[in-house]
């Protein structure tokens, strides 16, 4: 495990009083905390040779910022996919379309659903179940089902319907 610094006591170090990080704040320090120094990296590889590619053509200035996004976004999708194994790079690119799809499809109907789908999980009470074991069977068989299940928010569509008449408007279905 990493440490972190005690940052009440700046000679926490010297003394061996560091905290231990865990797991989980290891994961989103790689995942999520470095994402401005990626950002950094990225604009270091590729801003200045896109804006001079980009500004020495006679478009429409919306034009032109269509193309800086997508040339960014369409960038960096494929450092990911080249960046990792094949198998890897097809449950990442599955993963990312799930996670657009879902994102696209509460942006169409206003809606959240990994919010409504913890609140629906909620309804399942551990009373109800006879032991631990009967509870988490039964809240993983209704993790599943909810996605198929008619929702008010989806115009009565299920959610994976929903998401998956969102994808194949990109193509993204197959």
């Amino acid at each position: 495990m990493g440490e972190r610094m005690n940052f009440d006591d700046p000679n926490a170090e010297l003394f061996g009083l560091c905290e231990e990080e865990s797991e989980e704040e290891m994961e989103n320090k790689q995942i999520y905390g470095k994402t401005p120094g990626r950002v950094s990296a990225l604009n270091d590889l590729w801003y200045g040779e896109m804006i001079s590619e980009i500004d020495g053509m006679d478009i429409p200035e919306e034009a032109k910022r269509k193309m800086i996004f997508s040339m960014t976004a369409n960038g960096v999708l494929d450092m990911i996919s080249d960046s990792v194994q094949i198998d890897i790079g097809l449950e990442v690119t599955f993963s990312f379309d799930m996670f657009l799809g879902v994102s696209l499809t509460n942006k169409r109907f206003k809606v959240d659903l990994f919010k409504e789908h913890h609140q629906a999980l909620m309804t399942v009470k551990r009373e109800e179940f006879p032991d631990d074991d009967a509870y988490e069977m039964a809240l993983e068989e209704f993790e599943e089902r909810w996605w198929d299940i008619p929702q008010p928010l989806l115009d009565k569509r299920t959610p994976n319907d929903a998401i998956r008449e969102t994808l194949s408007k990109y193509g993204l279905t197959e």
